[in-house]
């Protein structure tokens, strides 16, 4: 996803928005800002934004591909949120 970059303001704002209740959900987001907030663009932020409405079980079940975008929401289920859920589930490499 090619597109005008989030700016640090957003991103803070962004990163504040994404904490979670569950700590599982927690350790994936912030692996996910460690690895992607310095080329994280305004669609993807908006796509990310979307996902932290969905409750925590649910986002964690998307994370751990236990249900698809399409069970969880069929609202979502569009290429924005699911490259950014790709993103979020990407490994670590050590």
């Amino acid at each position: 996803m090619v597109g005008e970059l989030l700016d640090e303001r957003a991103l803070s704002k962004l990163k504040w928005r994404c904490r979670r209740g569950l700590l599982e959900n927690d350790l994936i987001i912030e692996r996910f800002f460690r690895r992607h907030e310095g080329s994280l663009s305004v669609k993807q932020s908006q796509a990310l934004s979307a996902l932290m409405d969905l409750s925590d079980n649910d986002l964690l079940d998307l994370h751990l591909s236990r249900k698809t975008l399409a069970q969880v929401d069929p609202e979502l289920d569009h290429g924005d949120v699911r490259e950014v859920l790709e993103m979020l589930k990407l490994k670590e490499t050590p």
